[in-house]
């Protein structure tokens, strides 16, 4: 539940590691001679691949260090063109009521519809800082909407599961004019926007607002997010849950049901921030035992903030995470099981 921005921060140290995942430079020259001319070349193009994941790392270490924050600069590095982007849209009243939508260059019609929010521990966050994530489904022929929501002080836990309701409603009010299904609408949420996902998809209260229920949602994604964490420990997040009085509806894991949509819960293995075990792994039982179908992942190479950083394009080898949500999306991920990279 930490910010983000701070989280992918603390991770981006490990970025320094990346050689070691893919291999060291070295210069071919010394095995030239027992190796064949396009063996010799395929070697010179691995080597100058390592070498330009290299900059990549030190241009990107240099922009933290500038200042510069580490989603802004996955959002640079995330080409142009691969999508159509409609930005600043309003669902509700509130200046933080906005939504960008995102959709296939080659848009079909009745394409599946995914709105994702971002975590910050829900008193921090942009869209803006997202678009990687945006261009990451849109490219694989799926609309996705990012949507802002007020924040704490303005609001406490409440607050801004209304604002996910409402942006939910007004994307299965207006999606069809951007060639979405509103009959194949998923919900996403990375570290605090898991949790405003899990609410919205599992408590029915807050969907009931916008003249919907979590029935009409084809199913809902978490990516370490927090879905049963009383009491609350972190002392920024307390006032948001009213403690010491924090009310255990206010639990994703309270409001499972036999009739909750599908889920995929992908958490990192050594998340400190968010404990994969008791939130992904206790919400992926309690899912279970409701008879609700359930993927469960958990991925070695990513923490915390990485795991959401590994939607762009040069993080992807971090973990497929966007393949396992495109895939659950499409269909193929129902099955209840549980995996480990």
């Amino acid at each position: 539940m930490i910010n983000n921005v701070e989280a992918l921060s603390y991770s981006s140290v490990a970025l320094l590691t990346l050689p070691s995942q893919v291999g060291s430079v070295k210069a071919p020259t010394e095995f030239l001679p027992r190796l064949a001319v396009s063996e010799a070349h395929l070697l010179r193009e691995k080597t100058m691949i390592r070498i330009a994941l290299r900059i990549t790392v030190a241009v990107g270490l240099s922009a933290l260090l500038l200042g510069c924050s580490p989603l802004k600069f996955l959002n640079f590095l995330t080409p142009g063109g691969t999508c159509n982007k409609a930005y600043d849209l309003k669902y509700g009243n509130d200046p933080r009521n906005r939504l960008d939508v995102y959709t296939p260059v080659n848009l079909a019609t009745d394409v599946p519809v995914v709105v994702f929010f971002y975590g910050g521990s829900w008193s921090s966050g942009s869209r803006s800082d997202y678009g990687f994530v945006g261009e990451a489904l849109a490219a694989r022929g799926i609309v996705a909407v990012i949507a802002d929501y007020r924040l704490y002080p303005q609001v406490h836990y409440q607050g801004f599961l209304e604002d996910s309701a409402r942006a939910i409603g007004w994307t299965r009010e207006h999606i069809r004019q951007y060639g979405g299904d509103p009959a194949r609408l998923y919900v996403m949420g990375h570290s605090a926007g898991g949790y405003n996902a899990a609410m919205v998809a599992l408590d029915p209260q807050w969907l009931a607002a916008v003249d919907m229920e979590p029935s009409m949602l084809s199913g809902w994604i978490g990516l370490a997010g927090p879905y049963d964490f009383l009491p609350v420990e972190n002392p920024a997040v307390r006032p948001i849950f009213f403690f010491p009085n924090s009310p255990p509806d206010s639990q994703p894991i309270n409001h499972v049901g036999a009739k909750s949509p599908p889920a995929l819960l992908i958490a990192a293995r050594d998340d400190t921030l968010v404990n994969p075990e008791r939130n992904t792994g206790g919400m992926a039982r309690r899912l279970r035992e409701q008879g609700v179908p359930v993927r469960e992942l958990y991925f070695s190479k990513p923490g915390h903030g990485t795991l959401i950083a590994a939607f762009s394009r040069p993080m992807r080898w971090l973990a497929p995470v966007l393949d396992e949500v495109v895939a659950f999306i499409h269909g193929q991920g129902l099955a209840s099981e549980i995996s480990h990279d």
